[in-house]
């Protein structure tokens, strides 16, 4: 049959067919695209390009799924139908694109990234080429499974901020840190980090694997070492001028939430601890032990029985984050679990006055 056919054919498949009845005609046009595909001009596959976005949203998932499939591997794919296929929130539609196809633009691909599911983020993490905007991304919304992916693709490229990511994500998961490490194009200074956090059992594996990395492993282990010696020996925070200032405005009535923003804003460490600490009748000690704490959990609570905005808890977890920096995901994350707990809830938690009661009621108190 010729192409004038199968036009009308079409014609009247979308006026008075049935889903059936489009499916092969959709599965006939492929067909005469993908025999002569190298052949036609931009023009033609452009026309090609209308008459598949026209049926393609008429058509049922397996249909789709089917046409994602054949397109995916055609070096010269329609670009509008084949961004279309990879934006379905099917993944048996929107997977074979996102992995395979090279017809998709950047822009579509970041776009998914940032808005669809696993399952699509890891799609695209299988790609054989990864750019460093689009990695940064799928190592802060990932799960296991897509940084996984990602770390262990070899065509994939990484940012020092991707890196940062990863090397934290690594901290209590062998196997990402195994894969991370055994990385060729990771820099030193990530290597030593990642070294410095890792197991006994991650640190030999990679020794096996690359026995020149010996002399780093060795260098991370007397790093780790100078660290915790420098934490024993480290000075605790002289509080007491902050103490005489936040009295004197407690004095005055005038300490409120306010002051605790505005000092957290200023990263004024020792003023935001005990305007925290005043405001929630919290020792200052209890207050120093969450701001320093691993953990966001307790610190949060504290801010929400304050009552504090989004913008101050940023601020505060900003501070506390300190030289090692905040990931924008693990910043989302934060104000996210901020915004769920109820601030009655959190000033019922904080009357314990314990830092431990703080983290233990949280994990349940704030789950979504």
């Amino acid at each position: 049959m010729d192409s004038a056919a199968l036009i009308d054919d079409l014609n009247d498949a979308m006026v008075r067919g049935t889903v059936g009845q489009r499916a092969e005609i959709l599965h006939r046009i492929t067909d005469l695209f993908t025999r002569a595909a190298r052949d036609y001009s931009d023009d033609q596959i452009g026309l090609f390009d209308d008459v598949l976005m026209r049926i393609a949203a008429t058509i049922e998932l397996s249909a789709r799924a089917s046409l994602a499939k054949r397109l995916a591997l055609e070096p010269r794919a329609p670009q509008r139908i084949s961004r279309f296929l990879a934006s379905d929130d099917a993944i048996d539609v929107a997977g074979p694109v996102l992995e395979q196809s090279q017809r998709l633009d950047h822009d579509t691909l970041l776009e998914t990234a940032l808005t669809k599911g696993q399952r699509h983020l890891l799609a695209i993490a299988r790609r054989s080429s990864l750019d460093e905007a689009l990695t940064d991304v799928l190592v802060e919304r990932g799960d296991k499974a897509v940084v996984l992916s990602a770390a262990g693709n070899p065509g994939a490229r990484f940012s020092d901020r991707g890196y940062s990511t990863l090397t934290r994500r690594s901290e209590h998961d062998d196997e990402l840190a195994a894969c991370v490490g055994l990385r060729r194009d990771i820099p030193r200074h990530h290597l030593v980090r990642l070294l410095d956090k890792a197991s006994d059992a991650v640190r030999q594996k990679l020794a096996a694997a690359s026995p020149s990395m010996a002399p780093l492993i060795r260098e991370a282990v007397s790093q780790a070492a100078s660290t915790v010696l420098d934490q024993v020996g480290a000075a605790p925070r002289n509080y007491g001028a902050a103490v005489q200032q936040i009295d004197a405005l407690r004095a005055a009535g005038q300490l409120s939430e306010k002051n605790a923003a505005a000092f957290a804003a200023a990263n004024q460490f020792e003023l935001t601890v005990v305007a925290l600490a005043g405001l929630c009748g919290l020792p200052i000690e209890t207050v120093d032990r969450a701001m320093s704490d691993e953990r966001p959990d307790a610190i949060l609570i504290i801010a929400k029985a304050v009552g504090l905005a989004a913008d101050a808890v940023t601020a505060i977890l900003r501070m506390r984050a300190g030289a090692r920096g905040i990931s924008p995901g693990e910043l989302e994350q934060c104000l996210g679990t901020f915004a769920r707990l109820k601030q009655p809830l959190a000033q019922q938690i904080v009357k314990f006055r314990d830092s431990r009661a703080l983290g233990g009621r949280f994990s349940r108190a704030a789950a979504p």
